[in-house]
């Protein structure tokens, strides 16, 4: 079973920066594809960015250039940076993690950016 534990969110002004982090319990972390996806008030949940384990990164339109995943396979941690946030960007951030075709997801954690 692996657990995933999000933090990092918060509130912050249109322009700044936040580092999302999530960790991860479980042995299988080296091994799997782990992503960051969203989910903003009234809307459906999308997808903002992945890292496999090689590692490759890809990123939705919406968020490329601006944010950065990354992965510290010692810490069983990944990170999303977020620079230039826009107020459309507020929303649940959920860490993700698929390995050998099972999804595993976390809590969430809230990002609010104000305008």
């Amino acid at each position: 079973q692996v657990q995933l534990v999000e933090s990092g969110g918060g509130l912050v002004r249109a322009g700044g920066s936040l580092r999302l982090s999530c960790a991860a319990s479980g042995s299988i972390f080296s091994g799997a594809t782990l992503g960051w996806y969203r989910r903003a008030p009234g809307k459906e949940r999308e997808w903002v960015a992945t890292i496999t384990s090689r590692p490759t990164t890809n990123y939705a339109d919406s968020v490329k250039g601006r944010f950065t995943i990354s992965r510290d396979n010692s810490k069983n941690t990944v990170y999303l940076q977020m620079n230039s946030l826009k107020p459309e960007d507020t929303a649940v951030y959920y860490c993700n993690c698929v390995y050998r075709g099972t999804w595993y997801w976390g809590q969430g954690t809230q990002v609010t950016v104000s305008a």
